[in-house]
């Protein structure tokens, strides 16, 4: 190459080289137990080789492909000519027609920015996974609307739903919900501010059978939505909540920052929990200092390790507590009515 070539563009035949070689390794071992625990959607690649900060998810006979910032300087152009190269080898290493592949440039999000839709045609599928159905996005949004890093912690939601009445705070496009309900839930409810994934929580519950009165959608603030089942004496079984890092939407009252609030956030949940109910916490903020200290509940206990999948073994995506036996119980309460 040219002297002074950008380190974006350097080696570019080498880096090729070596992200195929990758691709093809995890196909081989992640086909083989894809296939065996009946799973459609799962990642094939995160930032494996550094040189590579790409992202690559499965979906189908699909492929979304997320960039993180570089700290490489590049120009527009030569990122275009490394970003084209790195989508073709994606292609052609994992067999998938270059029209299937999907492309975000990610950068750090604050709020709700994640979920602002972006320019271009819309293209959405119905995949499938443990047995139920689930619209994902692959060209609007950074985020497709399915988690893949709670594939195993919407199993145990399931696991933990049957006879119960169930919160899902956060709700975002209602996975939680919908496993809760093949679970045999009595009831949900899903609570959420955006109008849009209300929706679309809504469609997926449709998509699974999951109608009527036992399954409500709730527009509002969740610490609205909570004061209120407080002062209502709401009672729920179970309660999930996924909480954004920060958001600072304007439909809402404050602003939510998880390490300043998930302690308070997490108390106001035991307050309508019922005595032998369960909250499963989760966060995929990394720096986290979860303050066990100061949550009003008997038992708290760090589940991470036993939520994280098989298609993200050596990274973090998330972290996740199961907390229950509230420490404040009140006398006449009832679960809460659909």
């Amino acid at each position: 190459m040219r002297s002074g070539v950008a380190p974006l563009l350097t080696n570019l035949d080498y880096q090729t080289e070596i992200f195929e070689n990758r691709l093809k390794k995890r196909k081989k071992h992640l086909w083989k137990w894809a296939r065996r625990n009946e799973i459609t959607c799962f990642r094939l690649y995160n930032r494996d080789i550094p040189e590579v900060p790409l992202v690559i998810d499965y979906y189908e006979g699909y492929l979304h492909i997320a960039e993180y910032e570089r700290p490489a300087p590049h120009t527009d152009e030569e990122h275009d000519v490394w970003r084209s190269r790195m989508l073709a080898s994606a292609a052609h290493a994992l067999t998938v027609p270059e029209e299937r592949v999907f492309f975000k440039y990610r950068e750090k999000q604050a709020g709700h920015s994640q979920y602002e839709k972006l320019a271009g045609d819309t293209v959405t599928l119905q995949v499938h996974e443990a047995g139920l159905q689930f619209r994902v996005n692959l060209s609007d949004y950074v985020d497709t609307g399915l988690f893949l890093d709670h594939r195993l912690t919407r199993g145990m939601v399931r696991d933990a739903a049957a006879g119960g009445h169930m919160l899902n705070l956060y709700s975002y496009t209602g996975s939680f919900s919908v496993y809760a309900a093949a679970g045999g839930a009595k009831s949900t409810v899903s609570v959420d501010l955006s109008q849009h994934y209300t929706t679309w929580a809504q469609e997926n519950m449709r998509l699974n059978g999951f109608t009527g009165a036992d399954h409500r959608f709730v527009r509002e603030d969740v610490q609205a939505f909570l004061a209120a089942a407080i002062r209502r004496g709401d009672r729920f079984d179970l309660i999930v909540i996924d909480p954004p890092t920060f958001s600072n939407s304007k439909k809402m009252e404050g602003v939510l920052d998880i390490q300043r609030d998930h302690a308070e956030l997490i108390n106001s949940c035991a307050r309508v929990l019922s005595s032998e109910g369960m909250i499963l916490f989760s966060s995929n903020f990394k720096k986290l200092k979860f303050e066990s200290d100061k949550i009003e509940a008997e038992k708290i206990a760090d589940i991470t390790q036993l939520t994280i999948p098989e298609d993200f073994t050596g990274k973090r995506p998330h972290r996740a507590w199961l907390i229950s036996r509230p420490r404040r119980e009140r006398k006449g309460a009832t679960h809460a009515r659909q």
